[in-house]
């Protein structure tokens, strides 16, 4: 299949590796054969697949004719070696772009690591904004490249605010942001509630640095952050009215014991909201080719494993202290953020191009991007909101 963003893709991977490609077609004899034969044989090559003939496509029109026409009296061997070298290399670059390269390793700390690196690179920060999250698409938003005129960073404040309605929170006065990131979504919180005391926690040191820097700029007192672990709080029970937790579900290897923590840190008749990547229910089991994807998209960005939005449910009713417990899929409105992300730096590549230590791995995120994008349109991957209050003391039950 090839979409429009494999396009998408294929720019980008030619854009950051054409400086090279120029410098070594300086140094070869047939540099302009090269050149001209590699786009008749890509230009065949794709007439083929979609079942024209590959004589019709070597007869375009206007600038492609002067770049084309010479090549009919090149010798024919050497279209077909180029072709076979292309194709090698085609195969070659796809199977090294999924194998996974980022595989998950607790004690190795490698959500942190990740996290560390992309903070100090600032390449996230700088498109994604200070919310290292999906962004929410309305009806006339989801159609690429130009999304209805969707600015990339506000599909993100779109969201918080959509997920703040879901929760269903009123005035908080503590709040615990579970999983914080660079502290984008705490400091909005702060913001929204002045009265209330947030609480970003991660375990990032890049990022809980760069997420205190950034409250001191913005003159945020009512926010601060902190290096915990999610599975081992230090907070005593019951100590915030409201518990956020945005896309750090899909890093721990523990989900039962993920949920359990931000319950137990939850006041008597606090909420708690969560939003997180999901893959669906079984029944159906997995085929093989899901099962691939999964693995991919568990390796790839240093993800133990997802679960269900049903699993979710569960877990939050065994604890025996949530009650309300609603869930929905907001897969649809949040699947264009997935390839809106990479349009953002064909845009505006010079950020990456002039840092050629980044270009392999941004094309790597690219292509990441892209899987993730065919696995929630396909059904494989769902996007989780659940949320819940949790009981008075007196009506909790030991599950």
């Amino acid at each position: 299949e090839i979409s429009q963003n494999m396009w998408c893709v294929l720019a980008m991977i030619l854009l950051y590796c054409a400086p090279a490609t120029h410098a070594l077609a300086a140094h070869a004899r047939v540099a302009g054969v090269w050149q001209k034969s590699l786009h008749l044989t890509l230009h065949g090559n794709w007439a083929a697949r979609v079942g024209q003939p590959v004589a019709a496509a070597a007869v375009p029109t206007g600038a492609l004719a002067t770049v084309i026409g010479p090549l009919a009296t090149r010798p024919v061997s050497t279209v077909t070696l180029l072709a076979s070298i292309v194709a090698a290399l085609f195969v070659w670059l796809m199977r090294v772009l999924n194998t996974p390269s980022r595989v998950y390793d607790r004690a190795a700390n490698t959500v942190g690591r990740e996290y560390d690196a992309w903070t100090a690179e600032g390449i996230l920060e700088y498109y994604w904004g200070e919310h290292i999250h999906l962004g929410y698409y309305g009806d006339q938003e989801r159609r690429g490249p130009l999304y209805g005129g969707k600015d990339f960073i506000q599909a993100k404040y779109d969201f918080i605010d959509k997920m703040l309605e879901f929760s269903k929170a009123q005035q908080p006065a503590s709040i615990l942001d579970v999983g914080c990131g660079i502290g984008g979504t705490s400091r909005y919180l702060a913001k929204a509630f002045p009265s209330a005391h947030v609480t970003g926690i991660t375990i990032s040191p890049e990022q809980q640095q760069r997420a205190t820097s950034l409250a001191g700029e913005r003159g945020i007192s009512n926010a601060k952050f902190e290096l915990v672990d999610a599975l081992n709080m230090t907070y005593a029970d019951n100590s915030f009215d409201f518990v956020w937790a945005c896309e750090s579900g899909e890093h721990m290897p523990d989900k039962e014991r993920y949920v359990q923590e931000m319950t137990r840190v939850l006041k008597p008749g606090g909420r708690i909201v969560i939003a997180t990547w999901c893959q669906r229910e079984e029944p159906p089991a997995f085929s093989q080719k899901e099962r691939n994807v999964l693995d991919f998209l568990y390796g790839e960005w240093t993800h133990p494993y997802f679960i269900s939005i049903e699993e979710y449910a569960r877990i939050m009713q065994r604890t025996g202290e949530l009650e309300q417990v609603t869930t929905d899929d907001w897969a649809t409105e949040t699947i264009p953020a997935w390839r809106h992300s990479i349009w953002v730096g064909v845009w505006d590549p010079w950020p990456v191009v002039r840092r050629p230590h980044l270009w392999w791995k941004v094309i790597r995120d690219a292509w990441c991007l892209e899987v993730m994008h065919r696995a929630f349109s396909k059904g494989l991957m769902r996007y989780g909101m659940m949320t819940a209050q949790k009981l008075p003391p007196a009506e909790s039950v030991i599950a």
